[in-house]
């Protein structure tokens, strides 16, 4: 059989069995920030398991991809160097949850392996925990295996849990003996590829409590995994799992790129190493992940450089990895499309990462070898720390490449003082100074503690979502030299955390004004610090007016708000592999960095802040979740990655469907409020992390008064530099949303009563049907109650929007009908949505002898 075959005949014979056949979930595990990869076919049914969650179905097979290259399942090392070790590997699973249990699970596994893949009995052994009398009984009841080849062990190899607390288990694994002579029963559980398990069954039927008790779970569950690899290379009859049609169309590819044959030790291993590495790298990225400097993108450009370097040993010293993927796409993509879906942008990313490392291997080798010969030559066999992090920081080293260089010339590395320099190299990057404010420390540790200003209460209430001032009471202060620090029982200032910066204002103290010169949040309190003067000296229980600068802090709202959405917009225009690296949003401009492997070009950037702007004028309302519990963030969908540190409760900033991510900043209520985004620049500021400077409002209006000073300037540019200002005034106009907006007051002001709801009618100077649509849905918003017709007069035509609220939908009266009654008074026609329709004409000079009518049209139309 074929490996295709195998995988089919193993969904087909669980298929029969009433089993749905379930896709594989990615490798990348977008909703568990505490996994790094997919590692096991339990963990999409992860939430089954803790009771958390159901499915319509309850028995489930699959072919599972999973990666595991870290914790208790790191094998890197022994990969490629013997038969059945990989960092990607496919595992077969059936499931049932509360439906079948031992007895089911034992027999079917012996059908198949026995009756359908015709594995002989007399080589296969069975394991039982050694307290489970009922599996050790059924294995020799329901089966016609040898009794002596069922075997009892003990918790270490028999018996399964998910974690230290939660659901666990029992476990009945299954071996076969592919010993010479068939005599390896004493190798059971031995961990020689001799006697090999190829199948474990696990039995979930207890759940483990916070002191280690076991109890019965209400519903018992099965939960097995055969990984494929090690079956095909049985029923292929081969040795090891690179000689089966997995791997040697793979390996072929190899040999044909490097011009050397799969012969030879040192040449099989690195063939095998850059097979297994470029399987785990298609399947990570094909799947959303990407190379990068920390969490799972580091992982994966240990392993792309890792490959990189066995390719050294063929010979290669040009990028080539990236020209396996094809071949790899056409043994794999018809089980799993989404590496042939993504094969160009897989390629695209190992090909970029290849020649950024292969600029500085050569040299980083060239200094290894001086590094290995002083070592040597100093009569030690330990490779000093100092030299392993300058490979690692100047070079690109991971520490396990440079650990496997050591090896090959009979050394070790000195991992430990590795360690120190890098968490010294971190301590490093996080020191900010925050406009020379020398806040108050324990003993020089730079830590900021509130035990150290007088009184100090432990905490601030934040009350900057809701307004910009507040009176608060103050509870700490310290006197520094010429700063005085205040710590506030509450306070709208927000402090710099998340990229936003901290806000700007006054603190007001018996009618005296002080500026606010810097915040800093400690233990859950906000530090103000303001300059100390005589007239300005408030007291412990001391009222103050704290007061945030309106314009500052709204402008910051438009940036951060905005630069969700530029998050979104490039998940969507450049792929779902790009990952938020950082930011910073003050009140100018907004800066994000985020992961992608090539420059973002003029086209994609184009259709970046279209798909931005388009959500701007849509008017969408933005939603701040606040201090929700976190499965209920997970629950609703809101973005995560690996490494994200969240609490039990988490903010959570929604823009309709389109943005749903973990903040606690500050933004605005709508985005329309944001006016407008102009993207300044895109650069390159780390190997596959790029960065994008934008700015929004007010920011556009000086962008343009920039662009207008350059064009005095150069003016042999004149003509290319009033084309993009001509450009972007045109799109400033759509800033008008905004100010028709400002004008519902006054409309409403002005709306007809009628039978508890309003009509509102307004003739307006919306600028094109967008704008004027754009003012409509504010519109509908603030009449809670009524219809409202917005007009107005574009390029000779007229536009109408009409607008009604939910509730005079639900009694049936439609803003199509209402719009298209009207357009025809005025020779036009037009229609939409119930709650909101838009309509054209050619009539301008009817036009308001017909808004005069519109009420009574409205309650004629509504009527009939």
């Amino acid at each position: 059989m074929n490996s295709a075959d195998i995988r089919q005949s193993f969904l087909d014979f669980f298929r029969e069995k009433e089993h749905r056949i379930v896709d594989s979930a990615p490798v990348v595990p977008h909703d568990d920030p505490t996994l790094l990869f997919t590692n096991a076919g339990m963990n999409q049914f992860k939430d089954v398991f803790l009771d958390l969650g159901t499915r319509e179905y309850t028995r489930a097979a699959d072919t599972q991809k999973c990666i595991r290259v870290s914790g208790k399942h790191n094998d890197l090392e022994e990969v490629g160097r013997d038969t059945y070790h990989h960092t990607f590997f496919e595992m077969l699973g059936n499931w049932s949850f509360g439906d079948y249990y031992k007895r089911e699970a034992i027999s079917w596994a012996w059908e198949l392996l026995t009756e359908v893949w015709k594995l002989p009995k007399d080589r296969l052994h069975a394991t039982v925990f050694e307290d489970d009398d009922e599996a050790f009984a059924l294995w020799t009841e329901l089966t016609d295996i040898a009794p002596a080849h069922v075997h009892r062990f003990g918790a270490k190899d028999n018996f399964w849990e998910m974690g230290e607390t939660g659901p666990c288990g029992p476990c009945s694994e299954i071996h076969i003996d592919m010993t010479e002579n068939g005599d390896g029963a004493a190798l059971v559980n031995a961990g020689v590829p001799e006697v090999m398990e190829i199948w474990n069954l696990v039995f979930i039927q207890y759940n483990r409590d916070e002191n280690g008790v076991l109890h019965d779970l209400p519903k018992k569950h099965i939960d097995t995994g055969m990984g494929f690899e090690r079956i095909c290379a049985v029923l292929q009859g081969k040795k090891s799992n690179y000689d089966t049609d997995v791997f040697m169309p793979v390996i072929r590819r190899i040999a044909e790129i490097t011009g050397t044959p799969y012969e030879g030790e040192q040449e099989m291993v690195s063939m095998r190493v850059i097979a297994d590495h470029v399987r785990m790298l298609t399947f990570s990225i094909a799947d959303g992940a990407i190379p990068g400097s920390e969490g799972r993108g580091y992982v994966l450009r240990r392993i792309l450089r890792r490959a990189a370097r066995f390719g050294r040993n063929l010979g290669m010293r040009d990028p080539f990895l990236w020209k396996v993927v094809e071949t790899l796409c056409a043994t794999m993509g018809e089980a799993f499309p989404e590496i042939v879906e993504n094969r160009h942008v897989v390629e695209k990313v190992i090909r970029a990462e290849e020649e950024s490392f292969n600029a500085t291997l050569d040299r980083g080798l060239e200094i290894f070898e001086e590094i290995v010969a002083n070592t040597k030559a100093s009569g030690v066999d330990i490779i000093d720390g100092a030299d392993v992090f300058k490979l690692y920081d100047t070079f690109g080293f991971p520490l396990d490449l440079t650990n496997l260089l050591a090896e090959e010339n009979g050394l070790r590395i000195d991992g430990g003082r590795f360690d120190e320099l890098l968490a010294e190299q971190k301590e490093r990057s996080r020191a900010v100074t925050k406009k020379n404010i020398v806040f108050p420390t324990a003993g020089g540790s730079g830590a900021i503690q509130l035990d150290l200003l007088d009184g100090a209460a432990p905490a601030s209430e934040f009350t900057g979502y809701e307004g910009f001032t507040a009176e608060a009471t103050v509870t700490g202060l310290k006197e520094i030299g010429d700063q005085l620090f205040i710590l506030l029982d509450r306070t709208p200032f927000y402090a710099e955390s998340g990229g936003q910066v901290s806000d700007q204002g006054t603190l007001v103290w018996n009618g005296v004004p002080a500026t606010v010169d810097g915040l800093i949040k400690a233990d859950g309190g906000i530090i103000h610090a303001v300059h100390a003067t005589d007239a300005f000296r408030p007291q412990l229980g001391d009222s103050v007016i704290a007061e945030v600068d309106v314009r500052t802090r709204r402008d910051t709202m438009r940036n951060h708000t905005a630069t969700h959405l530029l998050h979104a917009a490039l998940r969507t225009v450049l792929g779902t592999h790009v990952q938020q690296a950082g930011s910073l949003v003050d009140p100018d401009h907004l800066r994000f960095d985020f992961s992608h492997y090539e420059k973002v070009n003029d086209e994609q950037i184009t259709a970046i802040e279209a798909l931005v702007n388009e959500k701007i004028l849509e008017g969408i309302p933005v939603q701040q979740h606040r201090a929700i519990p976190f499965d209920d963030a997970k629950t609703m969908g809101a973005l995560m990655f690996f490494g994200d540190k969240y609490g039990d409760t988490v903010n959570v900033l929604q823009v309709s469907d389109f943005s749903m991510e973990f903040c606690g900043g500050t933004h605005v209520r709508n985005t329309a409020e944001i006016g407008l985004l102009k993207i300044t620049s895109e650069a390159s500021v780390a190997s596959g992390t790029r960065r994008i400077e934008a700015v929004t409002g007010r920011g556009v209006a000086r962008y343009i008064e920039d662009m207008h000073e350059q064009l005095a300037e150069r003016r042999r540019h004149e003509s290319a530099l009033h084309e993009e200002i001509k450009r972007l005034e045109k799109e400033v106009s759509k800033l008008s949303v905004e100010q028709g907006a400002s004008q519902i007051d006054s409309i409403l002001a002005g709306a007809e009563e009628w039978n508890g709801s309003h009509i509102a009618v307004a003739r307006m100077q919306a600028g094109d049907a967008d704008q004027l649509k754009g003012i409509g849905d504010v519109l509908r918003e603030k009449l809670k109650s009524g219809v409202g017709l917005l007009a107005d007069v574009v390029d000779g035509k007229v536009l109408l929007v009409c607008v009604v609220t939910d509730d005079l939908v639900a009694k049936g009266i439609k803003a199509g009908t209402i719009v298209g009654t009207i357009a025809k008074k005025l020779g036009g026609g037009g229609g939409g949505r119930p709650h909101m329709a838009t309509a054209g004409a050619k009539d301008t000079e009817s036009l308001d002898a017909v808004l005069a009518e519109a009420p009574a049209i409205i309650r004629e139309t509504a009527a009939s």
